[in-house]
């Protein structure tokens, strides 16, 4: 079977360059190549000028500047013969045939027997690339079709044809998920395979509609959003962040492959609003706006909204939609609401779904394929099949039904059932033939959603939960909103060690949202605050620092296995864990000088206890404090875990999982090693500090900051407190202090700032607008 170690694209573009950007990002080795432009100094100048340009854009394709060294530049005149060094070559050069087959032809010429060839498109059939190509091509070609930005979709849709070789589907899907991070969805050989045929419909649906109607951008944001689990871009969001320019494109496309008889057609109709943005340059954020525009005349930054019956600009408001309040996150009523706003809705997605039912069996075997394209390549927190089980499959054929709209054959075959249903704890999904079978995971994926479905939980309350994963490992589930940290959340904490020292070998952390934890609660301690509750917020710090601290030398293995942000409260868990596990998109920092107080829970006895035994600074007390203290006082966040490796939020020795699928199971089997391994508890910390001059040292350095315009007020503030924890205090360089004196000049330093305005203001600002007060 084939194994991918080395891959080529060809393609420097957007789309090229992120793939290459994304397969170095897995650490393996990847050739780049494209044309020599005309008149270029260099003959790489389009692979190297690509490279140059993503070590500078935000939000960075590569997860570490040193991923960019596997990426290795060339020219498709001088470098073809390289290609025999590849085990995958991806094409993702311009979407025209003749210049697709007439590189296929030079691929073919030196590639290596076994060798997976591939595209990238989204609008040419499989069997119209490898028409008239021999055989041995015919057999090792298909459809890898990554979603943009590469790095950042989970989305592949995988396409074989009749004469591709099971191995090469095997062996670029195997490498997609364990390597690349992807959930693979095998797709048919049909137009636009499956995310971008029910998404351009949608979208289509969603502009013609809301055009036609008169509506106000705001609104139709507000309801094809986050009533309807899809996020809070909605349509004129999504459309303004992809760029409008593409539209025609795509839809271009799709009327000229798809069947005649086609539901896109009646909806594939012109728009001349947006036909005159595209054509004056209002392509969205890369342009010079879109439906949304910042106006800065006069030195302002003023958001607009696009006036979709006049075409002119008009302040943006907040919207006011009653149809989503008086529903009640009911998507029935909704669709059902009695109003133009509740029309609209039902116009958009009654289609859509009826869209989505017709094409069972047509793009993909099983509706789940459907649901996971959907989830995962227009970000829907459900797919429309499980959409559909909200409102109710019977409903939705008799409203189709009334509305004189056609009702897909596998409405009726779901009648009086639902398309999903657990069965003996395990999820079962209604197949074409009327029978349910099951929801097949890749081998090796554990989640905590199927643990859920076949089992109760060990220990509960409101914010958090205890849950058996088998073979003598128990998972802490945070389930606050946010995942935000609050007493509840160490209450069972503190329970849950207690049982798994009796019961269980090891602990895992982790949870299925969208974010780890975004740390402490604020609104709690603004609440607490404002009432002068000083002795319940130490308590708090307390607390926390104990709970921490009791897990970090509790007699069994922790491992921590985040995704996305860890921040504050959330980072110091994992600080605190033997070892953690982390997904790739995993966000770590310490950013509670933001919000105008220091890390309290042992978050700054952790960092430099790392820095001074880890980190690859000069020995001594002040270079590692100072290390620490440029790190936490500027909220510094990792924006992969391979970057937190280098701020030391992460060891050397954590592991990094590039699909988040497999990150339960991959932190499972690490506490089983430790285990197995015979784990012990960490020894004691110690601490050798810098003391006064080191605190004066720091502040220096804020004043120099101050005068340059880069530090506010209680920037300095929250620095000086800060310092005065790294420092040690008072304590003499000499002296060796222990774990809780470092703990107690935290919490004192917290319960300090705590009192302060400047504080308070950042505090509520930040709970207020979700950004930080700069004051």
């Amino acid at each position: 079977m084939t194994e991918i170690k080395t891959v080529a694209v060809l393609g420097a573009g957007v789309m090229g360059a992120g793939i290459a950007a994304h397969v170095a990002n897995a650490g393996a080795r990847v050739l780049l190549l494209d044309i020599v432009p005309p008149g270029a100094e260099t003959r790489n100048a389009l692979a190297e000028g690509a490279v140059a340009r993503m070590l500078k854009v935000d939000p960075a394709p590569f997860m570490g500047k040193a991923a960019a060294r596997n990426v290795i530049p060339g020219n498709l005149e001088d470098d073809l013969d390289k290609l025999a060094e590849a085990d995958w070559i991806i094409e993702a050069v311009i979407e025209r045939l003749d210049i697709k087959r007439d590189l296929y032809a030079r691929i073919e010429a030196v590639r290596k027997e076994g060798s997976v060839v591939s595209s990238n498109t989204s609008t040419l059939p499989l069997s119209t690339l490898v028409e008239g190509m021999p055989e041995r091509f015919a057999r090792d070609f298909l459809i890898a079709h990554f979603f943009n930005p590469p790095r950042y979709m989970r989305l592949m849709e995988l396409v074989g044809g009749p004469r591709t070789r099971p191995e090469a589907l095997a062996a670029v899907e195997r490498f997609a998920d364990l390597r690349l991070g992807k959930s693979v969805v095998h797709c048919k050989d049909t137009p636009s395979f499956i995310a971008n045929r029910l998404g351009v419909v949608w979208i289509q649906t969603a502009v013609v509609e809301a055009v036609e109607r008169g509506l106000d951008v705001e609104d139709v944001d507000a309801l094809i959003g986050k009533p309807m689990g899809i996020p809070k871009t909605g349509v004129f969001g999504l459309l303004d962040l992809v760029g409008l320019d593409l539209i025609p494109h795509v839809t271009a496309s799709l009327a000229g492959s798809l069947p005649k008889d086609d539901p896109f057609h009646a909806i594939n109709r012109p728009v001349p609003l947006v036909e005159r943005m595209i054509a004056e340059g209002y392509t969205g954020r890369k342009g010079k706006g879109g439906f949304y525009r910042l106006n800065r005349s006069g030195g302002g930054r003023v958001k607009e909204a696009l006036d979709l019956t006049t075409g002119d600009y008009r302040v943006s408001r907040k919207a006011d939609v009653a149809a989503v309040k008086d529903s009640r996150k009911d998507l029935r009523a909704l669709l059902s609401h009695d109003s133009p706003h509740g029309a609209y809705a039902w116009a958009v997605m009654g289609p859509t779904l009826a869209y989505a039912a017709s094409l069972a069996g047509v793009v993909a075997d099983h509706i789940a394929e459907i649901d996971e394209a959907m989830r995962l390549g227009y970000a829907w927190t459900q797919g429309p099949f499980e959409l559909i089980d909200r409102i109710g499959a019977d409903w939705l054929a008799e409203r189709l039904a009334a509305d004189g709209m056609t009702v897909p054959a596998i409405l009726k075959t779901a009648a009086g059932r639902a398309f999903y249903r657990v069965e003996d704890g395990h999820l079962q999904q209604l197949g074409l033939d009327g029978a349910y079978h099951p929801v097949q995971r890749p081998e090796g994926v554990l989640l905590l959603e199927d643990v859920k479905r076949a089992s109760k939980p060990i220990l509960r309350n409101a914010s958090a939960a205890l849950w058996d994963i088998g073979d003598g490992v128990a998972c802490f589930e945070f389930t606050s909103k946010m995942n935000a940290m609050d007493p509840d959340i160490m209450d069972l904490l503190g329970k849950a060690m207690r049982r798994v020292k009796t019961d269980y070998k090891a602990l895992v952390i982790h949870n299925e949202g969208t974010n780890f934890s975004v740390g402490a609660n604020l609104g709690l301690a603004l609440f607490a605050a404002n009432i002068a509750a000083w002795t319940e917020i130490e308590s708090l710090v307390e607390q926390g620092q104990e709970t921490y601290r009791a897990l970090r030398t509790a007699p069994f293995p922790v491992v921590g296995a985040p995704s996305g942000m860890a921040l504050g409260g959330g980072c110091e868990i994992l600080l605190h864990c033997d070892a953690v596990q982390a997904h790739a998109e995993t966000y770590i920092g310490l950013v509670e000088c933001g919000v105008g107080i220091v890390p309290a829970w042992g978050g700054c006895a952790e960092m430099l206890h790392r820095w001074q035994t880890l980190g690859r600074v000069p020995k001594g007390p002040m270079p590692a404090a100072a290390k620490v203290f440029e790190t936490i006082s500027t909220a510094t966040v990792a924006k992969s875990a391979a970057e937190a490796k280098t701020l030391l939020y992460l060891r050397p020795d954590d592991g990094i999982t590039m699909n988040r699928s497999r990150l339960l199971a991959d932190a499972k089997a690490r506490a089983l090693a430790m285990v197995e391994a015979g784990y012990t508890p960490p020894e004691p910390r110690a601490y050798a500090l810098p003391g006064p001059s080191g605190r004066a040292a720091m502040e220096m350095a804020v004043r120099g900051f101050r005068r340059l315009g880069k530090a506010t007020p209680h920037d300095a503030v929250v620095s000086g407190a800060l310092a005065e924890v790294l420092s040690g205090g008072d304590a003499d360089p000499l002296d060796t202090l222990d774990e809780d004196a470092v703990l107690d000049l935290e919490r004192a330093q917290f319960m300090r700032l705590v009192r302060e305005a400047g504080t308070i203001a950042r505090v509520e600002h930040m709970l207020l607008t979700g950004k930080p007060l700069r004051n």
